[in-house]
């Protein structure tokens, strides 16, 4: 850990929190995330040796606790403490601030579709889905064309990166650009399917209530907010 030497609250905090991939791990940790591997498949590029120095030092410095749980076999969840907790103020200035000043188009190298399917995968509103097995297949293009799959059945949401042979309820054609967008905020979901391209071929009453399937990305709001804020001042 980095020392400011300077007896300043900000440089404490920053001495704590200022290190490549701590504030992202705190992120995920707020929104419920508690395993090691989720927290993992959540950071692509991360190791998990950083991700193990990481999570020891938010132990150390009073952040989390490590707690095992026996649900059939042991394992280990990492819950934030009070402290931990009420840097949930910190993130959601931050994502305030981001969504205003910084957050324009996405970059080619931070479109990573596996990832963003495993950000819907925790977003999904089990109560807004009918009661029976759903299968989604996403049919990325851009850079280059790919298919992934999510898989909805008995409460559970699976991330499937090969076809798992069921019948397909929706097909979602996308350029994976567009949907990153759609999905954080930058851009409305009638605003992508009549402008951008996206097509969602399904039963008439599944197209229709698929947008209301998941709860869309937690930074959307802020995102939103801030084209509006935009647009009013053009």
């Amino acid at each position: 850990m980095y020392h400011y030497g300077q007896y300043c609250p900000i440089a404490r905090a920053a001495e704590i929190l200022g290190d490549r991939w701590t504030l992202l791990i705190v992120r995920d940790l707020l929104l419920g995330i508690q395993h090691f591997n989720d927290l993992e498949r959540g950071l692509p590029g991360i190791s998990r040796s950083v991700l193990s120095e990481r999570l020891r030092r938010l132990e150390r410095m009073g952040l989390l606790e490590k707690c095992a749980t026996h649900n059939g076999r042991r394992t280990t969840e990492y819950v934030l403490t009070r402290a931990g907790r009420e840097l949930q103020s910190v993130i959601d200035v931050l994502m305030t601030w981001g969504a205003t000043w910084t957050f324009g188009g996405p970059r080619t190298e931070e479109l990573d579709p596996v990832l963003l399917l495993w950000w819907m995968h925790d977003r999904v509103i089990m109560e807004h889905l009918p009661d029976q097995r759903i299968l989604i297949q996403f049919d990325f293009y851009g850079k280059r064309r790919e298919s992934f799959w999510l898989l909805i059945a008995d409460d559970d949401v699976s991330v499937c990166l090969i076809d798992p042979g069921f019948e397909v309820n929706v097909l979602v054609t996308a350029d994976l650009s567009v949907y990153y967008q759609l999905w954080l905020g930058r851009i409305g979901y009638r605003e992508a399917i009549r402008e951008h391209g996206v097509r969602i071929d399904a039963d008439p009453a599944y197209a229709r209530a698929f947008h209301r399937w998941f709860s869309w990305s937690p930074a959307a709001p802020a995102v939103r907010a801030s084209r509006r804020r935009q647009h009013a001042q053009q």
